[in-house]
């Protein structure tokens, strides 16, 4: 198990269509703030999370669901499975070559991962996220891909506890690379105005006891200038609303998690991912991927739930947080009983240039989506 976060951007500007510029005396103050609350959070979290029964549980959780979800799929009971251990971000194949392993393996066996504590640093909001989502586990919404499940532990870094209670919010574009929700530049056919009422890759969830949110969804895609990823959000204190979304709340941790080179490499093979005509950003070419494993560990560990990708992967990552804190948001759509309805104040989301200028992929900077 890893924990990962820690203080960091003070305000978050959102441009759907240009990409600004990062705020320095913000990064610089942030970065500060980070170092030093990242070396306590190390220090007094590794035993106590561990003593406590948080790993245990934790291992006895991600076994069973992924004993249910090969039983849901009608997998064989008995199959070789894989191990993601970490070693190196960029440079190692985290896929473990044991075949020893199966279903009926010890769950520390496969499901533990680095009890390292190590802090992962907020990073930019992008430009694609969209307000008032639906609170809802399944977010496929019948988009083709291999489906992927997932569950994020959300852990209070001044406590060591798990926090419940708490929403997470999580987007990512589909297995083409289009986010749904937006209309603009750089994100698809800007003249299908009706992707403004999609809402695949995008919901919210409650965590539970455990501190536990999980979704079903399918492994994204990738777009011009960004490596694979899933966007991140927390709300505490939010209020759910009737139509089942919600409002008020703090959000208290922004973040993105990232995948093994050779795990989209094996999905990128299969369709739809293979029509995908957009460029490929490599793991080792994307700056947020390369902001963030400076300090600490954002690749999800994963399993394959079959033989094949189209059986499914199941992937799970422990992110801390300081519930004390509140970071200012912008959105570019919000979520209505009426479908998507655009934020002017966000880049109107309509006709212009790509983020990168006329012609040109949208930079690789820490506002990038």
């Amino acid at each position: 198990m890893r924990i990962s976060t820690a203080l960091s951007l003070l305000s978050f500007v959102l441009v759907v269509v240009a990409h600004p510029g990062s705020h320095e005396d913000h990064d610089v103050l942030a970065r500060r703030k980070f170092l030093a609350h990242a070396k306590r959070s190390i220090a007094d979290c590794t035993d106590k999370i561990e003593a406590r029964g948080i790993e245990a549980r934790a291992i006895s959780r991600r076994a069973a669901l992924a004993e249910s979800l090969r039983s849901r799929r009608r997998l064989p009971g008995r199959r070789a499975i894989s191990k993601r251990d970490f070693a190196s971000v960029l440079t190692t194949d985290h896929k473990s070559n044991r075949t020893d392993l199966t279903s009926t393996s010890q769950g520390a066996d496969v499901f533990t991962g680095d009890l390292a504590c190590v802090l992962q640093p907020e990073v930019t909001i992008g430009p694609y996220w969209v307000s008032a989502e639906l609170v809802r586990t399944d977010l496929r919404d019948g988009e083709e891909g291999i489906p992927y499940f997932s569950e994020y532990q959300i852990i209070d870094v001044t406590t060591c506890d798990p926090i419940p209670n708490i929403y997470v919010d999580t987007w990512h574009a589909n297995s083409t690379g289009v986010y749904a929700g937006v209309v603009a530049s750089g994100n698809g056919d800007i003249t299908d105005e009706s992707n403004l009422n999609a809402t695949h890759g995008r919901g919210l969830a409650l965590t539970d006891a455990d501190g536990v949110a999980y979704f079903e969804t399918i492994f994204p895609g990738h777009y011009t200038g960004r490596t694979p990823h899933i966007h991140v959000l927390t709300t505490l204190n939010a209020t759910l609303l009737p139509n089942n979304t919600i409002s008020g709340g703090s959000a208290t941790h922004i973040g993105q998690v990232f995948f093994d080179q050779s795990l989209i490499s094996a999905v990128e093979e299969n369709s739809p991912y293979a029509e995908n005509t957009q460029t490929l950003t490599l793991n080792s070419e994307d700056s947020i991927m390369g902001e963030e494993a400076a300090s600490m560990d954002p690749v999800v560990q994963y399993v394959w739930l079959g033989e094949q990708p189209s059986d499914g992967i199941l992937g799970w990552i422990t992110i801390g947080i300081d519930p004390t804190a509140d970071y200012v948001t912008s959105a570019a759509a919000t979520w209505t009983e009426n479908g998507g309805v655009a934020n002017a104040n966000a880049g109107g989301g309509g006709p212009g240039g790509p983020p990168g200028g006329s012609g040109g992929p949208p930079p690789a900077q820490t506002t990038s989506a």
